[in-house]
C-alpha cells in the first residue's frame, strides 16, 4: 500500500468514466456498515473524506438519503460516488472510485452495531456506533 500524502490531489471516475473527479482526501479509509450503505452499495461502503475538495465533471444525480445528507452518483451507469453532508464540510468519496483504491490505509468502522454478523475485517482499530456517529454529524433537535 503507498498511502496518499496528505495535501495530494487523486483522481477517479463512475464505471463508465462518464463522471471523473479530482479530490484531497483528509485522513484514511472508513467502512460504514450503516443499512443504507449496504443497500446503495451491495456491501460494505469503503470511503474516505474529502472535505470541500471535491471538483466533479459529468451527470451526477443527487438521492436525499437522511435529513442531513445526500448520496450522488453517475446518471448514466449508477455507480455510487459520494455521501455528504447537506450541510457541507464532508464529502465521503468511495475509495473504489479512485484511480488508486489501495492508497488508503484502514482507519476505522462505523455504525458497527447495524454489521451483519456474517463478515468480519481483521485488525485492531476505532469501532463506533450509530449512535456515536450521529452524536458528531446529525443537527441537534433543539
Amino acid at each position: 500500500m503507498v498511502e496518499a500524502k496528505e495535501d495530494a490531489r487523486l483522481a477517479g471516475r463512475c464505471l463508465c468514466g462518464a463522471v471523473t473527479f479530482t479530490a484531497t482526501p483528509q485522513g484514511g479509509m472508513h467502512a460504514c456498515h450503516c443499512e443504507s450503505c449496504r443497500r446503495i452499495s451491495g456491501g460494505v461502503s469503503l470511503s474516505v473524506n474529502c472535505g470541500d475538495s471535491l471538483e466533479v465533471s459529468g451527470p451526477v444525480a443527487t438521492y436525499a438519503s437522511s435529513e442531513w445528507a445526500e448520496r450522488q452518483f453517475c446518471s448514466t451507469c449508477g455507480a455510487g460516488l459520494f455521501w455528504r453532508l447537506k450541510a457541507g464540510g464532508m464529502t465521503m468519496v468511495s475509495v473504489q472510485a479512485f484511480d488508486d483504491p489501495g492508497a488508503f490505509a484502514f482507519e476505522d468502522e462505523i455504525y458497527i452495531d447495524s454489521k451483519p454478523a456474517n463478515y468480519d475485517f481483521a485488525g485492531d482499530r476505532p469501532r463506533l456506533t450509530g449512535a456515536e456517529i450521529e452524536a458528531m454529524y446529525a443537527p441537534s433537535e433543539d
